[in-house]
């Protein structure tokens, strides 16, 4: 008898036992949440006759029953596919299968796995103890949100920052009341280090966005203000790879206890109240407390780790603020008596504000959760409009639309795929910028000397000896391979024909006495 079949039993016995203890059809159905008419007809039957019932049930045919064999063979071969996996492939294998509720896959499902006897088989991962680390050589970190209470009854989305020393399980905490950036972490790594006088050998660290740029199989990328901080410190710094929380389960568990433990239904009222509060909780509870696997208290083996920490001496972060700016519906924003770009579509309605922060001499321009959206070098001039021309470039054909029309100009489709691509893999955020530069070329080639693919092959089979892979380096190729084709000049155009007689014109001057008989009068 399988879980379905007993069940059902278990309803058909309850109900019986309340008839029998007085209870009408409708306060039967109401309890059981049933149908009165169901109700009826189940108190009319025998246990012989409900056994029938289901037996009747399980033989009655099924809508999918064409399917069954495919639905069989696809589950011997892949034992631990979904029900969702098997209904796509049954629409993909079957352009007449009907159209019916995944209810009834999933029904239709199980009954072949009951009637084949295929079993559900749950890849699993195997793990493996780890050894228990030196004194001072590792700690966690990661980062969490919670939305608390507020005494009104609305909530309050807070974002905190957790710190764990791996050998001893010390643990520090600080909250925030808006999103976190670069400059917070680093802030809160030094009041960590505060909190234990000491700096680890090793932080262990999620791949979180204000201190990774980017992961390229192992080469890890750092943000430049995270990067910048971690040279003036003496710790070393191990990521963890993508989607593997699991190697990191000391802090883990560190971010559910502080949810379950301390947030779970505490009233927020100031954020320097929560950091009081939370730093009161870690030392009569978090590091107070016998840790659950270690069998000792945080603050006791904290005491013999605290002196194999590297040492600490204070380090200033400056928390630089970033201002909410104005998107107008042009996707400009006004900085400093001057306009700049942002991306097509950046702009949504009237109240579409972007965060300013200036660097380097450059401006940085972010959403209001803080990613980046574009970045401009700043100018020392006033009353300019400076534009990325990726903010505005033309995307009316698709790059692969583009690399097609590209490949038509040359002889061997095979070499001028392999160039293209490799732009597509070297660039792949600006891949339209080159192709657009490349296609230009080309089509003035077509434009003044009704195209030869032989100028074009050349220029490719250079380019690809070189490793020239730049749609600029590729359009100087071109032009310098091929004498026959005149170089392509902007010619300068006059605002007003009469420009070249204004130049020698000298403009009039006030006279200053003029001025001075106006204030005396």
């Amino acid at each position: 008898m399988n879980k379905k079949d007993l069940n059902n039993w278990l309803m058909f016995h309850e109900l019986h036992q309340l008839a029998r203890l007085g209870f009408n059809k409708s306060k039967i159905a109401r309890y059981l949440l049933m149908d009165v008419r169901t109700v009826a007809k189940y108190l009319q039957m025998t246990e012989e006759d409900y056994e029938n019932f289901l037996l009747a049930a399980c033989q009655r045919d099924k809508v999918l029953a064409p399917y069954q064999t495919f639905v069989k063979d696809k589950l011997t071969q892949f034992q631990d596919t979904s029900t969702a996996q098997i209904h796509d492939w049954l629409k993909e294998h079957h352009p007449d299968f009907p159209e019916v509720s995944p209810r009834t896959v999933y029904n239709f499902v199980m009954f072949v796995r009951q009637e084949y006897n295929i079993p559900v088989v749950k890849i699993s991962r195997e793990y493996f103890p780890v050894e228990q680390l030196p004194y001072g050589e590792q700690s966690q970190v990661d980062f969490g949100e919670y939305n608390m209470r507020l005494s009104d009854g609305k909530r309050k989305k807070v974002r905190f920052f957790v710190m764990v020393l791996s050998r001893s399980r010390m643990k520090y905490l600080c909250f925030w009341d808006k999103p976190y950036t670069a400059q917070m972490v680093c802030q809160a790594h030094e009041m960590a280090f505060a909190f234990y006088q000491g700096i680890p050998k090793i932080i262990v660290y999620d791949q979180d966005r204000t201190m990774i740029v980017d992961e390229n199989i192992g080469d890890i990328l750092l943000t430049h203000v995270f990067k910048q901080y971690t040279k003036s410190r003496s710790f070393k710094l191990h990521f963890c790879r993508k989607s593997d929380p699991e190697s990191k389960g000391k802090i883990e568990n560190v971010v559910q206890y502080v949810k379950k433990n301390f947030l779970y239904n505490r009233l927020y009222s100031d954020l320097n109240d929560l950091n009081t509060e939370a730093l009161c909780w870690l030392g009569r509870t978090a590091n107070h407390l016998v840790h659950n696997l270690t069998k000792k208290a945080p603050e006791t083996e904290y005491r013999i780790e605290r002196s194999h920490l590297n040492p600490y001496t204070p380090l200033a972060i400056e928390i630089e603020e970033t201002k909410p700016y104005h998107v107008r519906k042009t996707n400009v924003i006004a900085y400093k008596s001057n306009f700049y770009s942002v991306p097509m579509g950046t702009y949504k309605g009237d109240g579409t504000r972007v965060l300013v922060k200036e660097n380097d001499n450059r401006i940085h321009v972010y959403t209001l959760e803080h990613e980046e959206i574009c970045t401009h070098r700043l100018t020392t001039l006033t009353g300019q409009t400076i534009i990325n021309t990726n903010h505005r470039r033309d995307t009316s054909m698709s790059i692969d639309q583009m690399i097609l029309k590209a490949i038509s100009y040359f002889t061997s489709e095979e070499l001028a795929t392999k160039y293209f691509q490799t732009i597509k893999e070297l660039y792949p955020r600006y891949t339209r910028d080159h192709m657009q530069v490349i296609l230009k070329a080309l089509d003035y080639f077509n434009e003044v000397n009704h195209f030869e693919k032989k100028a074009a092959d050349k220029a490719l089979d250079f380019c690809l000896s070189n490793g020239l892979y730049n749609g600029h380096e590729f359009e100087q190729v071109i032009f310098v391979l091929d004498d026959t084709v005149p170089v392509k000049t902007k010619t300068i155009k006059l605002m007003d024909k009469n420009n070249l007689e204004k130049v020698n014109q000298t403009p009039d001057t006030s006279n200053i006495e003029d001025y001075e008989n106006i204030m005396n009068q």
